[in-house]
């Protein structure tokens, strides 16, 4: 197993524009690794979100990061953003951007959401699954309760103006319902290596209380459970975003699954 150095952040690769049939998608696309990984980034949070990543992921694949309808770089939406919606524009720009499936879904977040449903909907274009303190069907309620506490969240930690996020995050959370009702109408989750990445620290009160905490623990469990090959990993250092905190783990635990999707394929 190779160790990462520790990556030091630095510029993100020079976005490019997509026109889709829904408007425009900004996304990044580098790397040179055998993997074709796709990152799903959270609610409101654009490809910078990532940065800590880079460049040790563009090491391990070609990568596609992409901003969602409503973020910096994209239009926003059109129309409800479902999760079908949302994998829709994603089908357009993995078609244009040329990276062929199998690939490898990394998601953080309400990005979860959309990976899972993706894996329901396309499984033979799936080779394995990341998902990053993501996105349980069971916490749509906390997530729309608590759209004011994630903007304010989000605000100090990206050091952005709220209009940078606050229309993705207001159009993705509305949608949520919907969403949630797709992925349970969607196929079963395919059998293919899982890794869930869950922060081991507490939030704080204001964000979530502690029988939301309990519940959304178990719910982390529960994902890991979804796929025959799924293992937990608890990010010990780290709360909702160990992608920014414990980069590094996050490289190393994306690169053991690589592992086994080459052995397990």
């Amino acid at each position: 197993m190779p160790h990462f150095a520790p990556t030091r952040r630095q510029r993100l690769p020079g976005i490019r524009a997509l026109h889709t049939r829904s408007g425009r998608l900004g996304y990044l696309l580098s790397g040179h690794g055998p993997a074709h990984i796709v990152l799903f980034s959270g609610a409101g949070m654009g490809v910078q979100g990532w940065e800590p990543l880079y460049p040790g992921i563009e090491r391990i694949g070609r990568v596609l990061a992409w901003n969602r309808f409503g973020l910096q770089g994209s239009d926003a939406p059109r129309g409800r953003q479902t999760g079908m919606a949302v994998i829709a524009s994603l089908r357009e720009l993995l078609a244009h951007a040329g990276l062929r499936p199998p690939r490898v879904l990394v998601a953080h977040s309400l990005g979860g959401l959309f990976a899972n449903l993706y894996a329901r909907l396309h499984p033979q274009d799936v080779a394995g699954v990341l998902l990053i303190e993501a996105t349980h069907p069971g916490d749509h309620v906390v997530l729309r309760k608590h759209e004011t506490q994630i903007e304010r969240a989000l605000a100090k930690l990206l050091a952005l103006p709220n209009a940078f996020f606050r229309r993705n995050l207001h159009a993705e959370l509305a949608a949520v319902d919907d969403t949630v009702r797709e992925l349970e109408a969607a196929g079963p989750f395919p059998p293919v290596p899982l890794r869930v990445i869950t922060g081991g620290l507490t939030p704080r009160a204001w964000m979530m209380s502690p029988g939301a905490v309990g519940a959304r623990r178990a719910n982390q469990q529960e994902l890991a459970r979804l796929s025959p090959l799924g293992e937990q990993v608890i990010a010990q250092r780290s709360g909702h975003f160990p992608q920014l905190t414990e980069p590094q783990l996050v490289l190393r635990v994306l690169e053991e699954l690589l592992v086994q999707v080459r052995t397990s394929g």
